[in-house]
């Protein structure tokens, strides 16, 4: 018993050893946790769209605008012709502008050549005294686009605008061609009863002409049977019909010979009979246009010339039949003057490469037509002449005056052209027309008014440079 006792008693002691060896904690070595590896991501290297960056025009640079200036007189609407003309000029060339100034043909005549002597003249200026104004020209040769198309198209009237000697220098431009003639009011004569001399001959003589227009202005109460503006331009073709020859064989100008007085007789007799007023030839100094006479109703018969036509279609109108006749004739000729207005440069300009450029533009065939369409006028330009101008009018008298001047170009006299031609035809001119006016007034004779006359041209002249042969 006793050793069953022992045993148990050992074996207790055994388990209960065993569980407090359990009991007792057994501290608990960790192993290390390896932390998961978390990688950083990779920055891919951003590659960055090129971005446009809104184009920023620069302002444009403001157009240094020239401004020209442009001496201008009109007769009908050829200053708003022209201006329509230049307001697409401007439209193409920015940098340019032209200034119209708008001024009477007095003004042309008598105040634009002592500026240009004083050297205080415009850029361009319209002119008609085409060779006495001729060293102010400025030459635009150099700048135009093509000489040769001018040449091609106003061949021959350059030369109009050339000193003597020069043959290749380019000025400017005829605005239109001009033929002097007479033009009457049919209706007075339709009223009166008396025909029309040019409806039965073609060569009706100016004394036919005037007892014609006084039986016209007799029966129907008309002021004045004719009336002629006051300028010796006018006159001058007349005078070659009655066989003025202006011109000695050397080429110097000669008022003394049978023609020229003749004329000159008709028309101191006219005036002192009534034929003609006095207001116009008597009483006035420098030019002066008898147009009011006519359109008015207050003359049978006009002599004046082809640039009437606009002006007459826009103040008559279709108020009475006017047109024009073939010039009077003449025991030498038939004959007017041929001449016309030029649109030229002027050399004391600070821009002729812009004046070049206006000139230049207007030039254009395409624009020539445009403007002598529009004003009625026959066209200084050779390939027009030949094709024809389609004229904007509706207007019978107008039309069919424009048939007769152009007729008439090929009837005037080689003297005419050699007068329009002369390079100081102004001089001639104006000292008939001034010392007639004296005899006209009874100042002077004939005699003494023709002797005066030569002196005057001979003085000119001389101060001119040319010396009488």
């Amino acid at each position: 018993m006793k050793k069953k006792s022992i045993a148990l008693l050992l074996v207790f002691m055994v388990v209960a050893l065993l569980f407090t060896a359990c009991a007792q904690e057994t501290p608990v070595v960790e192993e290390p946790v390896e932390e998961p590896v978390v990688e950083e991501p990779v920055e891919e290297p951003v590659v960055e769209e090129p971005v446009e960056e809104p184009v920023v025009e620069e302002p444009e640079a403001p157009v240094e605008v020239v401004e020209l200036r442009m001496t201008w007189y009109t007769d009908g609407n050829e200053d708003v012709a022209m201006r329509e003309l230049l307001d697409k000029f401007e439209a193409e060339n920015p940098d340019i502008k032209v200034v119209m100034d708008n001024v009477a043909y007095n003004t042309i005549l008598e105040n634009l050549p002592i500026q240009l002597e004083a050297g205080e003249g415009p850029d361009l200026a319209r002119v008609t005294q085409l060779g006495i104004l001729a060293p102010y020209y400025l030459d635009i040769k150099p700048y135009v686009e093509d000489p040769a198309y001018w040449e091609a198209s106003f061949g021959p009237f350059l030369n109009w605008m050339r000193l003597a000697g020069d043959t290749e220098g380019i000025y400017g431009l005829m605005t239109q061609l001009t033929v002097t003639g007479p033009f009457i009011n049919r209706t007075l004569f339709e009223q009166a009863g008396v025909p029309v001399p040019s409806d039965t001959s073609d060569t009706v003589t100016w004394e036919e002409w005037a007892e014609a227009t006084r039986q016209v202005a007799a029966a129907t109460g008309t002021d004045f049977a004719m009336t002629m503006d006051r300028t010796g331009h006018r006159l001058a073709g007349p005078a070659i019909s009655q066989g003025a020859k202006f011109f000695d064989a050397n080429g110097y100008p000669v008022i003394d010979d049978e023609g020229f007085r003749k004329m000159a007789q008709l028309m101191i007799d006219w005036h002192a009979d009534g034929t003609m007023p006095m207001d116009v030839w008597a009483g006035a100094t420098g030019y002066l246009p008898a147009a009011d006479f006519f359109i008015n109703g207050q003359a049978v018969l006009y002599m004046s010339g082809s640039w009437q036509i606009s002006q007459f279609g826009q103040k008559i109108g279709d108020a009475f039949d006017w047109e024009a006749v073939p010039n009077p004739c003449g025991p030498a000729a038939c004959s007017g003057m041929p001449g016309g207005a030029a649109l030229v440069g002027i050399k004391t300009t600070e821009y002729p490469e812009q004046v070049a450029r206006v000139l230049d533009f207007i030039a254009k065939e395409e624009n020539l037509a445009e403007f002598s369409a529009k004003t009625l006028f026959i066209p200084g330009h050779l390939g027009l002449s030949e094709k024809g101008v389609a004229f904007a009018t509706d207007l019978e008298q107008a039309k069919k005056t424009l048939d007769v001047f152009v007729a008439q170009v090929g009837k005037l006299d080689p003297i005419a052209y050699d007068m329009q031609a002369y390079t100081y035809n102004t001089i001639v001119l104006n000292a008939i027309r001034d010392r007639l006016t004296q005899v006209i007034v009874g100042v002077l004779t004939l005699d003494e008014a023709i002797t005066r006359m030569q002196q005057e041209i001979d003085d000119g002249l001389a101060a001119a440079g040319v010396t009488k042969p």
